[in-house]
């Protein structure tokens, strides 16, 4: 019999690293609507709603559910799309879940984001306290209240209340169960991913202190802090959120200016970095994130296929500066002369022989450079 899944959307490339978003408690994953959207230009996002909360089914757990218990759900999910190992973020709840997978399954967690959360929930008697009242009286008076607890005074996100509202009181009670149980203050330095901390300072359930606790704990920890920001911060500062994740999980110009080193030589780099001046640097910053820190590092083709591709539009309209750049590049990437002169033979075809006369002409060159230079490139 096949196990039910937790409900799930997943967005951006198949083929991209993936990423999975983890809600808090009484929210559906309609938390992440104006993050994940962005993140998935570099990842193949998942977001996924906890049991009895969106469309995920309540019977997933029951009374005295652990973190444990979801976090084997999220690894059911995982392993339904084929993720092996994955990068994970987690608001709350869903952090407390991000935690225990990087402790309890180091093996799966690449890299880990925890979000307005804590290693422990200020012990067990409000959890159990509020899974009694939820029992009793349903979630109206909960949801009602959410705003306060949520976000800081005159912001709301009307969604996210009412699915606090539609949640199912058996499967909310026993995420309650959950966040009483867990506490993993003594197994914080167990922790090798490399974890970002984003705390509210404004946050009255999840104190910036409680982020602050696991980041003094964990040798690979970044602390974040945000003003203004309440318990749901990539719902009322999703910018400030983006900027920190994108950072963290590598998709932006860190890693671009990499890829553009290994691609282009360190010694073009070089050049172009001390060229830079104040009105060229965003432009700079824009490349290194854009082209090199998300089209190049694409793993859907490969960089000698890139180069191919690149030579050609290179030559389709004319820019035989980069062309001779994109040459050395081509070279170091593995292209030999005679691939070159193909591409550019292709190029006589469907771009025009002038345009390719003058392709050959800047190849050679930069070719014939290349082989008095022994072989050195930029």
């Amino acid at each position: 019999m096949t196990r039910k899944l937790l409900n799930h959307l997943v967005e951006g490339p198949g083929t991209a690293p993936a990423l999975l978003l983890g809600p808090s408690l009484g929210t559906s994953y309609a938390l992440w609507d104006q993050v994940a959207p962005e993140l998935s230009v570099t990842h193949r996002v998942i977001r996924w709603d906890l049991p009895g909360h969106g469309g995920s089914a309540p019977d997933l757990i029951g009374p005295g559910a652990t973190v444990g218990d979801l976090a084997a759900l999220v690894l059911d999910l995982a392993d339904s799309l084929g993720i092996d190992r994955f990068a994970y973020a987690g608001v709350s709840l869903g952090g407390a879940v991000g935690l225990h997978l990087a402790v309890h399954h180091p093996e799966r967690v690449s890299s880990l984001a925890v979000i307005c959360s804590s290693a422990h929930f200020n012990g067990s008697k409000p959890w159990q306290e509020r899974a009694e009242l939820v029992h009793r009286e349903g979630l109206t008076a909960l949801a009602e209240n959410a705003n306060s607890r949520w976000f800081t005074a005159g912001f709301t996100v009307p969604r996210l209340v009412e699915d606090h509202r539609n949640a199912d009181p058996e499967a909310y009670a026993a995420c309650c169960d959950a966040l009483a149980a867990f506490d993993l203050r003594d197994r914080l330095p167990e922790i090798a991913a490399p974890t970002l901390l984003i705390a509210g300072r404004q946050d009255p359930a999840t104190p910036p202190a409680h982020l602050r606790e696991i980041a003094d704990a964990v040798a690979s920890a970044t602390l974040v802090e945000l003003p203004g920001a309440s318990h749901l911060a990539p719902a009322q500062c999703p910018a400030a959120v983006l900027t920190a994740l994108r950072a963290h999980f590598g998709g932006g110009a860190k890693r671009g200016m990499e890829v553009r080193r290994e691609v282009l030589g360190d010694a073009h780099v070089d050049r172009a970095q001390a060229r830079q001046t104040p009105f060229t640097a965003r432009f700079q910053d824009f490349i290194s994130r854009y082209a090199w820190g998300e089209i190049w590092t694409d793993p859907t083709l490969s960089r000698r296929e890139r180069s191919m591709i690149t030579l050609t539009a290179l030559v389709a309209h004319g820019h035989y500066d980069e062309l001779a750049m994109h040459v050395r590049a081509a070279r170091r990437g593995g292209l030999t002369p005679e691939e070159i002169g193909a591409v550019l033979l292709q190029t006589a075809v469907y771009c025009g022989v002038p345009a390719a006369n003058s392709a050959f002409a800047t190849a050679q060159r930069v070719l014939a450079e290349e082989e008095g230079d022994d072989g050195a490139t930029g």
